[in-house]
């Protein structure tokens, strides 16, 4: 793939067109009036029915499921899939939203991909068949929010390793305790994936089970924050989860067994969130050079538009680069789908680190660029350099990344 089809273009222009009426208007609510995103978000998914697109993506999955659990599939081993358009079509249908959104909004995407993506993945790659219609499909259409808590207080980057919050067994049902924080969508979420140690005697602590319950905003023993305060994604709540001798029935943990692979399940869902960065850092990046553009045109100084001087047109190659670098990086996403493959862990991590880092260092250039108006919030690159940084920290440290793919390339 090396340029956008018509259908491609179809769907950004429709996008362009939803966000201009539905999102700009209320850009400072969401930006600094506190507003939550979730009302535009459905709107969003219903206008381009993602959400009917999503219940029958849904019901095949579940048919096979079925049909596994039933024993009606051959034991050989599945044939590696072939071509498939419709897949590299859904992949571009989430991407392309996800560009454009990011242009004005990064926040809405986090806010959304948390809830659609992460935290019905969860429930799907491990729920059983009554947990994912329970839970799992009301979050893919945006019917609940739904929020992934893994990150604690002294946890960070150590997610597993400095994991406290504990599940013991207490009858037919168990006892959570813990707390977690940076949690994006927590304070509003219906929804929670909350992960956990298995609180085994005898254990030592780092060894213990991963497990992962699903809770219900309300339960007794839950409680969710207030939105925190933060440098920037304004338009993505971001609140802490504390729970407190909360009785979760079996029916509760992902797949209602102990020995479902957590620890897996839980690098699957960092693979999905750092290929989606790519995307996102495109849409940070054509904006950046859009609103650069249009200043290096009009802004004069000494005379002459400021695009005139090297110093300035050195900014705005290194923006284009960047943007073509993306672009592909996103175009190879939707090809590999189009071949039945994605991309591995090792791989998702180099590409968010060369995302995260392209999309802040053009932000930093837009700003620098503009000048003391690049500081000012009127001006939108003071917004979109905010948001950026944390492309750098969510899903992964960019020290993370780089450990991740050391030594992906050290075990070959």
């Amino acid at each position: 793939m090396i340029e956008w089809n018509e259908t491609h273009l179809g769907i950004r222009d429709a996008m362009r067109r939803f966000i201009a009426t539905e999102v700009v208007p209320h850009l400072d609510e969401l930006e600094h009036g506190g507003k939550p995103p979730y009302d535009i978000l459905r709107k969003l998914i219903k206008t381009f029915g993602i959400a009917d697109m999503a219940r029958a993506r849904f019901a095949r999955q579940i048919e096979k499921q079925k049909e596994r659990e039933a024993g009606g599939e051959p034991a050989a081993p599945a044939k590696a899939p072939g071509p498939s358009p419709e897949a590299a079509m859904e992949v571009a249908m989430r991407l392309i939203p996800t560009i454009e959104l990011c242009r004005y909004s990064p926040g809405m995407v986090t806010a959304m991909g948390v809830s659609v993506g992460l935290t019905s993945a969860a429930i799907n790659s491990r729920g059983t068949i009554r947990q994912r219609e329970r839970w799992a499909l009301p979050l893919m259409t945006m019917e609940t929010i739904g929020a992934w808590a893994i990150t604690e207080p002294g946890s960070g980057s150590d997610a597993f390793g400095g994991m406290r919050s504990s599940a013991r067994r207490d009858g037919d049902g168990y006892l959570l305790n813990g707390s977690k924080t940076f949690i994006t969508n927590g304070p509003y979420a219906d929804t929670i994936v909350f992960i956990c140690k298995l609180d085994e005697p005898g254990v030592a602590a780092k060894y213990r089970k991963i497990v992962s319950f699903i809770l219900d905003k309300g339960m007794p023993g839950l409680t969710q924050s207030k939105p925190l305060r933060k440098m920037g994604l304004h338009g993505s709540p971001t609140g802490e989860v504390f729970v407190g001798d909360l009785r979760a029935e079996k029916e509760r943990l992902i797949g209602e067994t102990e020995d479902q692979p957590a620890r897996s399940g839980a690098k699957e869902t960092f693979t999905m969130e750092r290929t989606g960065v790519a995307a996102m850092a495109l849409g940070i990046v054509e904006e950046c050079r859009k609103l650069s553009l249009e200043y290096a045109r009009t802004r004069v100084q000494f005379g002459k538009p400021i695009g005139e001087f090297q110093l300035i047109q050195d900014k705005l190659a290194k923006m284009e680069v960047a943007r073509m670098n993306l672009q592909n990086l996103v175009f190879r996403q939707i090809e590999l789908a189009g071949a039945g493959k994605s991309l591995d862990l090792a791989e998702a991590s180099a590409c968010k680190l060369y995302a995260a880092r392209a999309a802040m260092e053009v932000a930093l250039e837009a700003v620098q660029l503009h000048g003391g108006n690049g500081y000012m919030a009127e001006y939108r690159v003071e917004q979109l350099c905010r948001d950026a940084k944390v492309l750098q920290i969510y899903g992964g440290t960019d020290e993370i990344q780089i450990s991740q793919i050391a030594r992906s390339l050290l075990a070959q």
